[in-house]
């Protein structure tokens, strides 16, 4: 979350009373992301406070935006723990502010678990898992737009701002996840709605429960895979060096396995995909470290670390 377009305290009352959510009471500009402008909002309504968030969308255009929100619509409705669009009078869940596409979600109860233990590592497995069944009949389809089609785009224009080892690194390894997205075994494996950023700081634990999933916004139709090693290289690893921990990793795995089981494709690709994955992040953070944005409020996230992570997986292979 960031603050990249101001919105004043009317605009954003206007926007509740006509949602239905009642009279604004506080808002405040969300420090935490990259991506787009995000506020938390309080509203009273009968004698009652709620919280939501508001998100002004700055690099999604207002035709993929309706994939992500349908979609969270979707997985709530299958009892998937996820902020759930709010529509106005006429149905309609994406709105516009400041000229922007824009919506409003309820705001997940809980906190994040930034030192996961292996029970929660198994809790967010197998509410994976479970998402992902629950996306098969999702009926919209969008490509993951941060996949591999951005990553050849991408490298190109970072590659002057890196030193030859890296360089070297980034290249190699670009090469090898094209040599395996053109292999039959990936091309088979099995593929739908993922969350493709599903990191320890998207997630919510209320009581020791794992209370709720949110930020889709990188969401897209890809391989399961690539969804699963996103999550080992964030909540399975030792943030200090990006070495795998054995235990959290075995959580994992075995409690998404007792909800869908991994074909033999997948077991074998697994590596291939935390690798994958490990690239991804490398790649968007050098992007976002070197051509930043103007904002009000930003953070840009150190595109070592998943250097760091890049090279423990190789290192594993």
């Amino acid at each position: 979350m960031a603050v990249f377009t101001e919105v004043g305290r009317d605009e954003a009352a206007d926007l509740m009373q006509r949602l239905g959510l009642g009279r604004l009471v506080d808002m405040a500009g969300c420090a935490g992301g990259i991506e787009n402008t995000n506020y938390f909002v309080s509203t009273e309504r009968d004698g009652q406070r709620h919280e939501w968030v508001l998100t002004l969308f700055e690099r999604l255009t207002a035709q993929q935006l309706p994939f992500y929100l349908y979609l969270m619509k979707h997985l709530a409705g299958k009892g998937i723990p996820v902020p759930d669009p709010q529509a106005d009078a006429s149905g309609a869940i994406l709105h516009t502010v400041r000229g922007k596409p824009a919506a409003v979600v309820n705001r997940l109860r809980g906190h994040h678990e930034l030192a996961p233990g292996p029970e929660h590592c198994a809790q967010l497995g197998a509410m994976l898992a479970r998402m992902h069944l629950a996306g098969r009949d999702y009926d919209r389809e969008q490509p993951n737009l941060r996949g591999l089609a951005w990553w050849n785009e991408t490298v190109p224009v970072i590659l002057p701002h890196l030193a030859p080892e890296q360089t070297a690194l980034l290249t190699a390894e670009l090469a090898y996840q094209n040599h395996i997205a053109a292999t039959p075994a990936y091309q088979g494996l099995p593929r739908g709605p993922i969350h493709a950023d599903l990191f320890r700081d998207n997630a919510m634990f209320e009581d020791g429960r794992l209370s709720g999933l949110f930020d889709f916004y990188f969401a897209g139709c890809d391989t399961w895979l690539f969804d699963i090693a996103v999550c080992l290289n964030d909540w399975c690893i030792d943030l200090a060096d990006g070495a795998t921990d054995p235990v959290r990793t075995q959580a994992l795995l075995d409690a998404y396995q007792s909800v869908r089981p991994l074909t033999a494709a997948e077991r074998e690709l697994l590596p291939a995909m935390r690798r994958a994955g490990a690239l991804r992040f490398w790649i968007s953070r050098l992007w976002d470290w070197y051509l930043p944005r103007q904002a009000a409020v930003l953070k840009p996230h150190d595109p070592t670390h998943f250097e760091r992570v890049l090279r423990a997986r190789l290192a594993e292979c």
